[in-house]
């Protein structure tokens, strides 16, 4: 079946590239559609969609942009009437892939695009600087970034071979027939959060949610990870959540390594979501460091190397309480019934009884704050076991399924 690729090219300097790709494209027995996203400059190649068509769905008007052209004016314009355009076509099932090239401007335009369309459909930057750090570019969206390696400015044998992998890959990720679906309806999809401290946990949740007729999608706790799965309980694909790991909130009140920004926590509490909670792994911070070398401020802790570069030091009883305020403030949202699993034993693999990071002052203080001040819509349910304890992870789910069966 053919499949259609949305091009983002600026066709004022990649007027080539773009004549290339669509070339590639129809050679596999597919389609493209071009759509420009330039603003200044004249088209070297007639697109499918023209700039003054973007940026009239973007709400602006390009004869206006163009009097005292800014990128700061246009960009605004371009991103948002290139994601109208694509969200339409996508919706009546018109548009199977997107792939955009671009140096610095064109990946932060691209990416802007690629951020709002949906989780499955392929999204692929051909991009310059995607051999650096690209976190702010793909976000929480499942955007494929491809380096360029050399400049994106005219073709070469060089770019000639990139190019055609970046078409190759567009069409194959298109032609591939397997549905992100869920069925909402009838059982929700839920999320969970999991760190490395926590996995032995991790895995007996998911054997025991499928044993239960549920099925689940496990998100790395690393900043990242905590956002993408509250964005997909914003876009009503979770439906229930266990979040089993909360080393996000403590790197967010340090602003180290698994920061989880200042919403994470509060999502599924304002939209009334069934969640049960769990602070794994809240004991520590992860901090990014020279290899095996420990920062001065945390020389009188105790600590462990997660990995050469991941140094881990053990939060103290009153530096533990900041984390714990955080998590009451974050949770204050929650409107409807949620539990908060304490468990007594430990929250992670480092700091239960006869660990390297074992602080039972530590865990007093951090279990005492919770009890006074989560708030009264969350009911706090202590256990005697560790975190990993298979009894400890069926009761937190079995918990969860009362909460979604009993809203039924």
């Amino acid at each position: 079946m053919t499949k259609t690729i949305a091009l983002l090219v600026t066709l004022d300097t990649k007027d080539q590239e773009a004549g290339y790709l669509i070339e590639q494209i129809n050679s596999k027995g597919h389609k493209a559609v071009l759509i420009d996203i330039g603003v200044v400059g004249t088209p070297g190649i007639e697109p499918t969609i023209s700039r003054e068509e973007v940026i009239a769905a973007g709400g602006g008007e390009l004869h206006e942009i163009l009097k005292d052209p800014t990128r700061e004016k246009s960009n605004p314009f371009v991103v948002q009437g290139c994601i109208n355009i694509l969200l339409k076509e996508i919706a009546e099932n018109d548009i199977h892939a997107v792939l955009g090239l671009g140096g610095t401007q064109g990946t932060s335009t691209c990416c802007d695009v690629m951020q709002a369309l949906p989780y499955g459909l392929p999204k692929i930057m051909v991009s310059t600087i995607a051999s650096g750090d690209t976190s702010e570019f793909v976000g929480i969206k499942d955007i494929t970034m491809m380096f360029s390696v050399s400049d994106i400015l005219k073709l070469n044998p060089f770019t000639r071979k990139i190019l055609a992998n970046a078409a190759s890959a567009a069409c194959g990720m298109a032609e591939d027939e397997t549905k992100f679906i869920f069925d909402a309806s009838e059982k929700p999809l839920i999320g969970m959060s999991n760190l490395g401290v926590l996995t032995n946990g991790a895995m007996e949740a998911i054997r025991y949610i499928e044993e239960k007729g549920y099925e689940v999608i496990v998100f790395h706790a690393v900043g990242s990870g905590g956002r993408a799965m509250e964005q997909m309980m914003k876009e009503g694909i979770i439906g229930a959540v266990f979040d089993y790991a909360m080393g996000e909130i403590a790197d967010d009140v340090w602003g180290v390594l698994r920061a989880g920004g200042p919403q994470r926590l509060s999502v599924a509490g304002k939209l009334g979501i069934p969640q049960v909670l769990c602070p794994g792994g809240a004991e520590h911070l992860g901090i990014l460091v020279h290899p095996n070398e420990v920062p001065e401020e945390y020389k009188d802790h105790d600590y462990v190397f997660h990995s050469p570069v991941i140094f881990v030091p053990r939060l103290n009883a009153q530096e533990i309480v900041r984390v714990a305020k955080s998590i009451c403030q974050r949770l204050q949202s929650t409107k409807d019934k949620a539990y908060f699993m304490i468990p007594l034993g430990g929250v992670g693999r480092y700091s239960k009884k006869g660990g390297i990071l074992y602080d039972k002052e530590s865990d007093t203080a951090f279990f005492n704050y919770l009890k006074e001040h989560l708030p009264e819509t969350i009911e706090i349910v202590e256990c005697d076991e560790y975190v990993e304890d298979p009894a400890f992870v069926q009761r937190a789910i079995d918990l969860l399924i009362s909460l979604i069966e009993n809203r039924s």
